[in-house]
């Protein structure tokens, strides 16, 4: 078939860097298919399809999802055996329901809204066993950072509470058109059998967050006004600060809350 279009104009307001080396896009693929059991397959802003092209060379069932309609054109003309697998949508927006179960999820994904990414997949924890992705370099470090780590804050603790999660390699900013102004990296995600944390989870969430938007006070005196004051001074880590602790930890927080001062 006739290609139309040799290239999808970069778009700012949609952070658009579309990555241009085939070898980083190889290794990226590859770091989603050589894991057991990868069938159906979700790419997030396929952009020119440089991802698309090698996923498409595997045995798994591909959809795309792309809000940029110049992209979605030229995906149209030059995959056309995609044609009906690409969801014209905003991913933030997409209604899992009218995806496969279970579907992995890989992307370059736009940095602006990159963590938004991760949070709506997180809401999908259950259908969603397997992520690869590429984030700003520093967003990328901060959601793979063990505790004690400057780096570590609430991505760090509520994905690491669901996925098992590992940086796999950095990318230069030379790889990319137009180039960004920070370095990239590539995160996968590989969901843990953890079924309850044992705690709820919506308090979980709370506490982590009350702790580090006062990431700089202790434990002691962020949470005091969640946790019955006898009860957290009684805590081993109540004088630590948020991020040198794990998310087990948080968990235990997250069940002292049940314990307030009347």
């Amino acid at each position: 078939m006739k290609k139309y279009r040799e290239n999808v104009t970069p778009k700012k307001h949609l952070g658009q860097h579309f990555l241009i080396d085939e070898d980083v896009a190889t290794d990226i693929v590859d770091a989603l298919i050589q894991l057991p059991g990868i069938k159906n397959v979700l790419e997030i802003g396929p952009g020119m399809g440089v991802l698309t092209k090698h996923l498409l060379q595997h045995n798994i069932e591909l959809e795309l999802v792309e809000i940029d309609i110049e992209a979605v054109n030229y995906l149209n003309l030059n995959f056309p055996e995609l044609k009906s697998k690409i969801i014209k949508e905003d991913f933030l927006k997409l209604d899992f329901k009218i995806l496969k179960n279970p579907v992995a999820i890989i992307g370059n994904f736009p940095y602006q809204i990159s963590s938004q990414i991760l949070f709506k997949i997180l809401e999908h924890k259950d259908q969603v066993p397997v992520v690869v992705g590429m984030f700003q370099k520093e967003v990328a470090s901060r959601i793979a950072s063990p505790p004690g780590n400057k780096e570590y804050g609430i991505p760090s603790v509520l994905l690491q509470a669901w996925y098992d999660i590992e940086y796999l390699f950095s990318v230069d900013h030379t790889k990319f058109n137009p180039p960004p102004k920070v370095q990239s990296g590539v995160i996968r995600l590989v969901r843990n059998n953890r079924t309850d944390l044992g705690c709820d989870e919506k308090t979980f969430t709370r506490v982590v967050k009350q702790a580090f938007n006062y990431r700089r006070k202790t434990l002691r005196n962020s949470l005091r006004g969640m946790i019955h004051p006898e009860k957290l001074d009684a805590l081993p880590y109540a004088s630590l600060r948020p991020e040198q602790l794990s998310w087990q930890q948080f968990t235990e927080l997250a069940n002292y809350t049940q314990v307030k001062q009347e």
